[in-house]
């Protein structure tokens, strides 16, 4: 295992951090403003008409004769609107989901190897340094670059917040592993681990630990790691340091 020196040359790119972070900032105010439109679309309608079919509903079976046959037609009005509902959600879910189309066999050392100027950045505005760590027999993965950067960009933007209050230089390591069946991307950092009451929530949308934060990280990433056919997790270290990762399958018949 080879770690590859990640330190910078001097502060050239500190404009270009201060540049690129507000960049980043919109584009996550732009997504999420665009999604909060999708879903408001996608649901007002049926949510609005379910109200008001089960109002209609309740009126006929609370009359002194009830109108069971007319109520049971509600009922039906209710279930197809609530599939117009479920079908909306599946078109908004399918924007996001990676396509297959665009997915290429290739190494992961050299999919992070391109995120890593972007990442040297953010971690020395945030006093620390990134290392990545490639051990041998990786397998090849077949992966849509963009969205597999995307994770490990969450994952370590996450693990620079948690250490920002770490004395000295953090450092924050990328360690890639693998056998034949897969490759494994861990984070890991030196802060004070994950709380017990958050661990449970951490990949649902919307919950964050953050009080600026969207919730929608750690849950884009794993929706992102899924449809590669992958599984994402954490462990707590017993010194109190965070690992995140996220595990691929091998490309078929690819090779370390």
């Amino acid at each position: 295992m080879n770690p590859r020196d990640t330190r910078p040359a001097d502060n050239a790119g500190e404009p270009s951090a201060k540049l690129l972070e507000e960049l980043l900032q919109i584009a996550r105010s732009s997504a999420l403003e665009e999604m909060a439109s999708g879903i408001a679309h996608e649901l007002n309608q049926p949510i609005g008409a379910i109200a008001t079919f089960a109002q209609a509903g309740q009126r006929m079976l609370n009359r002194p004769q009830p109108m069971l046959q007319s109520a049971a037609e509600v009922l039906q009005h209710i279930s197809d609107e609530a599939l117009k509902a479920g079908d909306g959600i599946h078109r908004i879910r399918k924007l996001f989901d990676p396509d297959h189309s665009s997915r290429i066999d290739c190494h992961l050392a050299d999919v992070i190897g391109e995120l890593l100027p972007v990442l040297q950045l953010l971690a020395r505005r945030a006093g620390a340094s990134v290392s990545l760590v490639v051990g041998d027999h990786v397998p090849l993965v077949s992966v849509d670059r963009r969205r597999v950067q995307h994770v490990i960009y969450t994952l370590v933007q996450n693990a620079l917040e948690a250490c920002g209050s770490a004395a000295g230089d953090p450092q924050i390591c990328i360690d890639v592993t693998g056998d034949r069946y897969a490759a494994t991307t861990s984070v890991l950092d030196p802060g004070p681990g994950i709380a017990p009451e958050a661990q449970a929530h951490l990949f649902r949308p919307f919950f964050t630990t953050k009080p600026n934060g969207t919730g929608l990280g750690l849950a884009s990433s794993r929706a992102i790691v899924e449809a590669h056919h992958g599984t994402i997790g954490f462990d707590n270290a017993v010194c109190g340091s965070t690992r995140f990762w996220f595990r691929l399958p091998a490309a078929t018949g690819a090779s370390g």
